[in-house]
């Protein structure tokens, strides 16, 4: 997706477009403390990108309006689209919330052009959610991500197998996924500075340097990514949560919230048809700090969202002071398995042990 969470809400917001929007939490709210999450393109032009500290964000973009984030609302718009993914293949192996990898040998709609699927998905994705995105095409993951990136916004941008090499020998070394800001310094002080100077480098000097990561370079660089679409992998936890502004004051406030917050991951484990047996509780205090609780059962816990609020509500009491501000609450259900059984406890001693 084109800037996923800043689109989001420059559409639900009219009034943040065309100007310099970043989606964190205002630094000069916070004492300066803070990371931008994302920011629309107007803020990027002035240098602005995600995983910045916010105070520095707020320096490149003076005049730019912070905005917190709302994760529970861009995963709702997420599941929208991955509704859409569906539509067209099963294959699908979720990154984040705004981007995917789908395997589209095979369709749905037995489209042979991967061109096609891909312009179809773009369309549908507009028209239902009134968002953009972009596309990679290619033979493997590696190349369809950096393909992906390389028109953004409302890009499609196709890599055959054919053009791979040129394209992978021009590719800045920085845009090497895996090579991240620790690793760039080092490149450069070998010569590295792009795909066609790490070609020259062997298999056995990439590993010197690099370690592991010098042989997955060394693949890569030569279009060489073997990793399938990882559609079959088992979600390990189901979990929700909400950030509050202003902060939540009473523990009436609390208890609301949880039942909310355990309604909705209730819903969402039936429709997945999984159960666990470990609840999280996480929550944030007035200092920023975030506290995570949870609770193990022997057995796997009943998919019902009053016992989800119940085991919630005795972690919140067990670690919280009485009336502390609250700025985030969450529970996640972890430890998942499929609702493929009835687990039975049988009575094999007590009053049968004669039998």
């Amino acid at each position: 997706m084109d800037a996923f969470y800043a689109s989001i809400e420059e559409r639900d917001h009219p009034e943040f477009k065309g100007h310099p929007l970043i989606i964190a939490r205002d630094p000069r709210r916070t004492g300066g403390r803070g990371v931008v999450t994302t920011a629309n393109y107007v803020a990027r032009q002035a240098g602005v990108h995600s995983a910045m500290n916010a105070n520095e964000a707020l320096k490149l973009s003076p005049n730019a309006t912070f905005k917190d984030p709302d994760f529970s609302h861009y995963r709702e718009i997420s599941d929208q689209i991955h509704a859409i993914f569906h539509e067209y293949t099963d294959k699908i192996e979720t990154v984040a919330f705004d981007e995917a990898y789908l395997d589209v040998t095979e369709n749905k709609h037995h489209i042979h052009s991967a061109v096609q699927v891909a312009h179809a998905i773009q369309v549908e994705i507009f028209e239902k959610t009134h968002l953009t995105c972009s596309t990679g095409i290619s033979y493997s993951k590696f190349l369809a991500k950096e393909a992906s990136d390389f028109r953004k916004p409302v890009g499609v941008s196709v890599i055959l197998p054919e053009d791979a090499h040129d394209f992978l020998m021009a590719l800045p070394i920085e845009r090497y996924r895996g090579v991240g800001k620790k690793t760039v310094p080092k490149m450069h002080e070998l010569g590295i500075m792009n795909g066609a100077d790490l070609f020259q480098r062997s298999q056995l000097e990439l590993i010197h340097d690099f370690g592991k990561f010098g042989y997955v370079l060394y693949q890569r660089v030569r279009g060489i990514d073997e990793r399938p679409v990882e559609y079959l992998r088992e979600r390990k936890s189901i979990g929700k949560e909400r950030t509050y502004g202003p902060p939540l004051t009473s523990v009436g406030e609390v208890e609301n919230q949880l039942q909310r917050l355990a309604e909705m991951v209730a819903t969402t484990v039936k429709q997945k048809q999984r159960h666990g047996k470990t609840l999280v509780l996480k929550f944030r205090d007035s200092e920023f700090n975030t506290i995570t609780k949870r609770i193990t059962q022997d057995d796997f816990i009943d998919n019902d969202a009053q016992v989800y609020y119940d085991l919630a509500l005795d972690l919140y009491h067990s670690v919280a002071k009485d009336e502390e501000p609250v700025r985030l609450l969450g529970i996640t259900i972890t430890g998942l398995a499929a609702q493929t059984f009835e687990n039975l406890k049988l009575p094999l001693f007590g009053q049968n042990r004669e039998k």
